[in-house]
């Protein structure tokens, strides 16, 4: 954050300022970059009902809280000597961005989660300059979307990303992991809006298992019966309408097995092929090794100089 009146500001500089609600400090920036109006709501915020300003602040400094890692605050801090990542020069390239992070106590989820949100928005910004659609697609693959990459308006985002060639694929543990994050409707809205959902083994939420047991319908039975009188037997065939797949089935799906809800077909059942099983498993297995290792030895190094930014490939 460049300020007229003074160095560049840095995001470590958040901590100080959410360490002292009063200081006036962001607000000033703000005017002077020639943001009034969140300026004002600043204000409003900090000069607000004590309760509800250090409630805020209070959220604010669980998700700065990784930037008391030197570690972490380095990546976010300027750097001559390393290259500034740019969202936008990003979505106009064809390279790969890898974010890491993990959940639980050091975590730096928060920055993970503003980094991907800022990529997603870029890449919507340069569809719409370049006719509506990114050419290449943008293929966005939230891994444990709830713990590490909790982007808060994701449901409204994948409303629209499809359309302009950003693809989101939100990797969830259960359903209710989902509705936890993103509260009940924000969930109903995302997997609503999804146009392939995949769902593998397993599932203990009775409810949720209920739901795609509607989803996959019903069929017809026939069922035979026979009744014996003094005349002698009688024989009389029926139908009746029973789901496919009961919800008891779905919780014991075996892994292996999943289902696919796109839109427009009916739901099917799937056997998946494991990459180790495949051929190129030979080449994979030993590639994947390596890549682990250097990851790891470079996590070990605790040296940003030595480190290989890991940004791009």
């Amino acid at each position: 954050m460049p300020s007229p009146n003074g160095p560049t500001r840095s995001a470590t500089d958040v901590l100080a300022w959410l360490a002292t609600p009063a200081d006036r400090t962001p607000v000033d920036l703000l005017t002077d970059a020639g943001h009034n109006a969140v300026a004002a709501q600043l204000q409003g915020t900090v000069s607000g009902a004590t309760e509800t300003r250090d409630g805020i602040f209070e959220t604010a400094r669980q998700y700065a809280s990784c930037l008391l890692d030197s570690d972490v605050a380095a990546w976010v801090t300027p750097n001559e000597d390393l290259a500034e990542f740019k969202p936008f020069d990003f979505a106009s390239s064809r390279d790969t961005l890898y974010l890491l992070s993990k959940d639980g106590g050091g975590s730096a989820s928060a920055i993970i989660a503003a980094a991907a949100d800022a990529v997603m928005r870029a890449a919507v910004i340069v569809a719409e300059r370049s006719g509506g659609r990114l050419d290449p697609p943008a293929l966005c693959v939230l891994d444990e979307a709830a713990n590490v990459c909790r982007i808060s308006d994701l449901p409204d985002l994948y409303s629209h990303l499809g359309s302009r060639g950003v693809i989101p694929m939100t990797i969830l543990q259960s359903y209710r992991q989902g509705q936890r994050c993103w509260g009940e409707a924000g969930m109903d809205a995302l997997y609503s809006a999804a146009t392939v959902k995949i769902i593998g083994s397993g599932i203990d939420d009775t409810d949720f298992a209920d739901r795609l047991s509607r989803q996959v319908g019903d069929h017809d039975v026939q069922t035979t019966s026979v009744s014996t009188s003094e005349s002698g037997k009688s024989t009389s065939v029926s139908m009746r309408t029973e789901r496919i797949l009961p919800p008891d089935a779905i919780r014991a799906l075996p892994k292996g097995k999943v289902l696919l809800l796109a839109t427009g077909i009916r739901v099917a059942m799937l056997n998946l092929k494991p990459w180790y099983k495949e051929p190129s498993a030979k080449v994979v297995g030993p590639a994947s090794a390596r890549a682990t290792k250097a990851i790891t030895e470079r996590a070990r190094a605790k040296t940003i100089g030595r480190d290989d930014l890991g940004l791009s490939a």
